[in-house]
């Protein structure tokens, strides 16, 4: 009766027009008295209709690491009044603890600007993307939710290897290119040599670059004014069946999947019942808006525009990006989506308690939703127990995925040493019936097969891009030798700047290429890599032996040139991580029957003939040659118990290389 009774008062206070129900209406989503519509975040709503598609602008900024791409970001939601001018405005768009920690953009962030050009009111929908290589694929991807992008490029530093690479992108999605040099405040900067060089390789005109400083304001506006006269308008229509492109989700734990759109045909709106082309789940939409940047919910988004739906997905696997949304019983055509990121690193990941399996799992599931570019499979070893194996775009992007892992779900885990996919092409015919195919791909050494069963191993190549001042090119040249890397081209940029063009095999660049190019070049050389296929190579599978057991956890597969080097390092590592026992132990790298390397850790020993003071030497060694026999036969019988934190040890990448 208590109960029937707070409800009945309840839906009379909802009823009454007095002002003590207003915070009810508001946390209710209700009108409240005046008219206007609230949302659930207390937010006013957002009438999006006032924007016709030739009023809306979607573009990117593009650039190489640290050209001021998040800067420029700033500065463009200050003038547009997205955000109050304060001196804390650094890195508004770089949200994650990661991104704020090493100053770098990991995700790419989207933002909805209002300005108004020549009396005309436009909508303007910036995506802020990375700029390391190991991130092209978020560029990629958000590229197909613009017409256009700005190419920002320091003034300073020149064009470098990733602006190459992001310019491409742009070029072969047929987007409208606005080139903008940037940091024209330094006491170092050139423009003219900037203007030269970008003429020179990209073939665009030097009066067409917009010469800005970001950190300071210089003539930013001309850069939005840029973006209305040069970028055309999405090609797309309101009378149009709903057409919606998933480009990005994160997961949050009260609403499930909120997910990023960009409308190419139709209007979508709360209420609104829509199918996945994916999943053909049907779900019905709770809340649509736009992101100024934080979320701003609108009563509807039309063609053109870009925006989040949530829709009450609750699993994690059902907001696949690159999926197109219609509506129900209104079924389209699906949009091209996006190829699938190619991983180009292994790495083992475990849970360094076995008890967090199921929780790691979770986190899992939820941080991939986010970061579609990783790709996962079960995997169990002896050593570590139950985990995955994750494939990454590269070795930063391991690390990071690694701390935002800790970061966001507080999770600590064993990371690997990191491998590339090698393949094999099989010869022996009970092999090919088993796989049903006549190529596999190997990316764990315990699935290697033997030599007698393939006719050859390939190794996946990357064709790799240097820009480095011309001082440093013999050096440069040199390490790429090293690495069995092949010349492809060679290019001065201008009088000090060269570009340089080399396939390299993807395992010898994975670990410390860049770390040893940047000491080489004292930090002014800059690299980036594409996939370039799979080429024939020398492989071998590499064992540890301890005392003549393999440890399946250890084994690898390696170039038969580097075997020799990589057996004596690992075996000094495991000589040092393994504890000494009571008999010796012998610790070598194997290539089938043949030991390519030992190391040899040496038993604790007891001073027998301590007690001997001097007297006859027969007596001395009789007792040595007793002590001699049993730590024989200890060692014919005693196993060798490597510790969890021994393999870790040895595992994980060596940062200190």
């Amino acid at each position: 009766m208590a109960l029937a009774g707070r409800t009945a008062a309840w839906w009379a206070l909802l009823r009454s027009p007095g002002p003590a129900a207003a915070p009810l209406l508001l946390w209710a989503g209700l009108p409240a008295a005046g008219g206007r519509c609230y949302s659930s975040h207390g937010k006013e709503k957002l009438d999006m209709s006032t924007y016709p598609v030739e009023s809306i602008r979607n573009f990117s900024i593009i650039a190489h690491v640290d050209h001021g791409k998040s800067t420029l970001a700033d500065r463009l939601l200050e003038i547009t009044g997205t955000i109050s001018k304060t001196d804390r405005n650094k890195q508004v768009l770089d949200k994650l603890q990661v991104e704020r920690e090493r100053g770098i953009t990991v995700k790419a962030q989207s933002a909805s600007l209002f300005y108004n050009h020549e009396g005309t009111n436009y909508l303007l929908n910036l995506i802020d993307t990375p700029g390391h290589v190991d991130f092209s694929y978020e560029v990629s991807r958000s590229l197909s939710a613009c017409q256009g992008v700005i190419l920002v490029v320091d003034a300073n530093e020149g064009i470098q290897a990733q602006t190459v690479a992001n310019f491409y992108l742009a070029f072969e999605a047929q987007l409208s290119i606005i080139p903008v040099i940037n940091k024209i405040d330094l006491k170092n900067a050139d423009p003219e040599r900037v203007e030269k060089q970008i003429e020179k390789l990209f073939d665009i005109p030097t009066d067409e670059c917009i010469r800005i400083s970001a950190k300071q304001g210089t003539n930013v506006e001309k850069v939005l004014q840029k973006v209305i006269e040069k970028i055309p308008p999405p090609q797309c229509n309101t009378a149009d069946p709903l057409k919606a492109l998933v480009f990005d989700s994160t997961f949050d734990h009260y609403r499930g999947v909120v997910a990023n759109v960009a409308l190419f045909g139709g209007e979508i709106a709360k209420g609104n019942k829509i199918v996945s082309a994916y999943t053909k789940k049907r779900y019905e939409v709770s809340e649509v808006g736009i992101l100024t940047p934080n979320e701003q919910p609108t009563h509807k988004l039309y063609a053109g525009q870009v925006g989040y739906l949530i829709a009450g997905m609750k699993e994690v696997t059902e907001a696949q990006i690159g999926d197109t949304l219609f509506l129900y019983k209104q079924p389209v055509e699906p949009l091209p989506g996006f190829k699938s990121a190619k991983p180009m690193v292994f790495a083992g990941m475990y849970p360094v308690d076995q008890t967090e399996y199921n929780n790691l799992k979770s986190a899992l599931e939820r941080l991939t939703l986010n970061d579609s570019s990783v790709t996962v499979h079960r995997d169990s070893s002896l050593a570590l127990g139950a985990g995955w194996r994750l494939g990454f775009l590269g070795l930063l992007h391991m690390e990071v995925f690694n701390q935002r892992l800790e970061q966001e779900y507080n999770m600590s885990v064993i990371l690997t040493a990191p491998t590339v996919p090698y393949k094999a092409v099989l010869s022996s015919a009970k092999l090919i019936k088993e796989y049903g195919k006549d190529e596999i791909t190997i990316i764990n050494p315990a699935q290697f097969p033997d030599k007698l069963s393939v006719s050859e191993y390939l190794e996946p190549t990357v064709l790799g891009t240097i820009v480095t001042p011309h001082e440093y090119i013999g050096k440069i040249i040199a390490l790429c030798q090293g690495r069995r890397a092949v010349q492809k081209d060679m290019l001065y940029i201008d009088e000090n700047r060269v570009m340089l063009k080399y396939l390299f095999p993807l395992n010898e660049i994975v670990l410390d290429f860049y770390d040893a190019l940047k000491s080489l070049s004292s930090g002014y050389a800059s690299f980036d890599y594409e996939d370039a296929g799979y080429q024939a190579a020398d492989l071998i599978k590499m064992d540890i032996l301890l005392n003549g057991n393999p440890v399946e956890e250890l084994s690898t597969i390696i170039h038969n040139d580097k075997a020799h080097a990589a057996g004596k390092l690992l075996c000094e590592r495991l000589k040092e991580a393994i504890p000494r026992q009571l008999f010796e132990i012998a610790i070598q790298a194997a290539v089938g029957k043949k030991i390519i390397a030992r190391e040899t850790l040496k038993a604790y020993r007891k001073n027998v003939v301590a007690k001997c003071y001097g007297g006859d030497i027969t007596r001395r060694m009789k007792l040595l040659k007793r002590q001699a026999e049993s730590k024989k036969l200890m060692r014919k019988i005693g196993n060798v118990e490597v510790p969890r934190d021994a393999f870790i040890r040895v595992l994980k990448r060596e940062t200190d290389k």
